[in-house]
């Protein structure tokens, strides 16, 4: 069983039914739990990177769920702050309600949440115009997008992101196989259907890296925690440094033009293109 970290609020964690109230967890929660934790490991210094040049921290969880990153964060690291927020964004009404009572419970007044999908919470006016740290763990599809296009456009100095189930690109691909086969022998890796999947899936991720790096970002891509705990695994972490874009702009050009996926070039666009 994980160890509950110094300083966790033990009716918080039975509240959220990673403990029962015996204080004991199963096997799906323990899951949760050394997730959760594992991430944390990775956000916390970003954090405190953040309050190294200012006084607050302000950080937006998207399709945050039951909050289980929200609350376990603000536990650890926000209740001792001031003026600092969490923002969880989810669009299931109940999981809103239910994650507002429990703030409300816990008197965690820097914690709010907003009945908004990703997209919508980029124009919404009940956000900031910046936010420091941007999370989505495992937002499923574009959801992950859009999260990144939140995170661009609050010009957020850290993003950290667990993508799941990337399809839309597959789905292009499979669209086009037609008139991409023949063209080159690299299109042998998505000709058959699981590969199409699969690549698609690969290259998703690899198109966001390199996006982010066209705007200025300084990436790293990790395992998040061994594969017996998620198949949805793969950690991408991206910090602001204002870093040279032209390069990684030319190579997301290139690689959308080599895979034939041009017309997806609005989605995964370079910083130079934003109107």
């Amino acid at each position: 069983m994980p160890e509950i970290r110094e300083g966790q609020t033990v009716a918080l964690l039975q509240e959220l039914h990673i403990l029962t109230r015996d204080g004991k967890m199963n096997q799906d929660s323990r899951r949760k739990l050394k997730q959760v934790y594992h991430l944390y490991q990775f956000i916390e210094p970003l954090l405190k990177e953040v309050l190294e040049s200012k006084d607050n921290v302000t950080l937006v969880d998207h399709g945050a769920g039951k909050s289980y990153l929200g609350f376990i964060i603000y536990d650890l690291f926000f209740k001792a702050l001031q003026n600092s927020h969490i923002y969880g964004i989810e669009t299931r009404e109940e999981l809103v309600a239910r994650s507002q009572e429990l703030a409300q419970k816990f008197n965690f007044p820097g914690m709010s949440f907003l009945p908004l999908s990703v997209a919508e919470s980029t124009e919404s006016r009940l956000l900031p115009e910046q936010i420091d740290v941007v999370t989505a763990l495992h937002a499923c599809n574009t959801a992950t997008d859009d999260a990144i296009q939140f995170a661009l456009k609050k010009k957020a100095r850290h993003i950290v992101l667990v993508p799941c189930c990337q399809a839309e690109v597959a789905s292009v691909l499979k669209k086009n196989k037609g008139q991409s086969l023949g063209k080159s022998a690299l299109t042998e890796i998505w000709r058959h259907p699981i590969h199409t999947r699969e690549f698609g899936s690969q290259i998703t991720n690899v198109l966001r890296c390199l996006q982010l790096e066209a705007h200025g970002y300084s990436v790293t891509v990790t395992e998040l925690v061994g594969w017996e705990h998620s198949m949805k695994n793969e950690l991408i972490i991206a910090t602001y440094k204002n870093l040279p874009r032209k390069r990684p702009a030319e190579r997301l050009k290139e690689v959308l033009e080599t895979v034939g996926l041009q017309e997806m070039s609005a989605r995964f666009y370079a910083e130079e293109e934003v109107a």
